[in-house]
């Protein structure tokens, strides 16, 4: 069992305004969690920009050209009301979508069977035409795409832990029969989609919606009742996680009330359903997280689960 590790410098130097939930420090905690011994046996690579070709498979053209033509070289521009670019955040987005390519890569060549990438900006409330939710390219939704493109794959999913929807996944997803995305999430929270009536054009969503105060037994149940074995029945060649930890008890930003021992054990029951359906093929990104003691520690669970196989 071989677990690659992609981080890279930019993540830490996207640059969001003073007080914002996404600040630099989120990528310094987590990385320093990772940096300890226990995770020695990590492999670390350096992730590369995306492709033009593997954004577009996923976002519009001219979503993209406005996004290169609008990152400045200096200051900040403000892309929504939650959502910034300045000078480091087109390479840091261009990276974490990259970073969840070459792991697909790596892993299809056989030289991993799952990694994470430790990325900001997030991206699964990006959809195909826009930035928003703190997030400019959808990273978990070019990953899967990228699968299917570059690797021959056909039945691509992603599933998304954290305590917000990721209306952008489900919006590329949403037509397509081959993909398949579902996720927990608390309701009502931003951005106010993921309700349980939304299932996708061909039944290929599945949303959970969790009640603010829901518990770490909810999570499990909603994840062992109905997530999991829709997971199963559609019996993906490769898994990607939207792993968000927001969700988190300690969480500023949500109002569940997860611990550590909840992301380790849907960790590990994803990694069940990937061996069976997908070779045990998965990549991980990194989605929320606001608490900065709770995402080391959350990650940390996180990537012993993978590590562990």
């Amino acid at each position: 069992m071989t677990t690659l590790l992609y981080e890279h410098v930019a993540f830490g130097l996207h640059e969001t305004p003073h007080g914002h939930p996404d600040r630099a420090e989120r990528y310094a905690v987590a990385s320093a969690a990772l940096a300890t011994e226990r995770f020695a046996a990590l492999q670390r690579r350096t992730p590369p920009q995306a492709s033009r070709e593997a954004l577009a498979r996923v976002h519009a053209e001219a979503f993209i050209d406005a996004l290169f033509e609008t990152a400045p070289n200096d200051g900040m521009v403000r892309l929504d009301p939650d959502t910034t670019m300045g000078p480091h955040s087109l390479d840091a987005a261009l990276r974490a979508a990259g970073g969840a390519c070459a792991a697909i890569d790596a892993i299809c060549k056989g030289e991993a069977t799952n990694a994470f990438v430790l990325a900001r900006p997030p991206g699964h409330h990006a959809p195909p035409d826009r930035a928003m939710g703190f997030c400019l390219f959808n990273s978990a939704a070019v990953a899967a795409m990228h699968a299917r493109a570059a690797h021959g794959l056909t039945r691509v999913a992603v599933v998304d832990f954290d305590v917000h929807h990721g209306n952008g996944t489900e919006a590329a997803f949403w037509h397509d029969e081959n993909a398949f995305y579902a996720s927990s999430h608390e309701w009502p929270q931003y951005p106010g989609t993921g309700r349980e009536s939304d299932r996708g054009g061909f039944d290929n969503v599945v949303n959970t919606p969790l009640a603010t105060g829901a518990s770490g037994e909810d999570f499990r149940r909603a994840w062992g009742e109905r997530i999991l074995p829709a997971l199963a029945d559609f019996a993906p060649d490769f898994l990607v996680i939207s792993a968000g930890f927001d969700a988190h008890r300690a969480d500023p930003l949500g109002g569940l009330t997860l611990t550590e021992a909840d992301f380790d054990w849907v960790t590990r029951e994803l990694l069940g359903v990937a061996k069976s359906a997908s070779q045990g093929r998965v990549v991980s990104l990194l989605e929320g997280g606001y608490d900065l003691k709770a995402l080391a520690a959350s990650v940390a669970a996180h990537v012993t689960a993978l590590m562990d196989g």
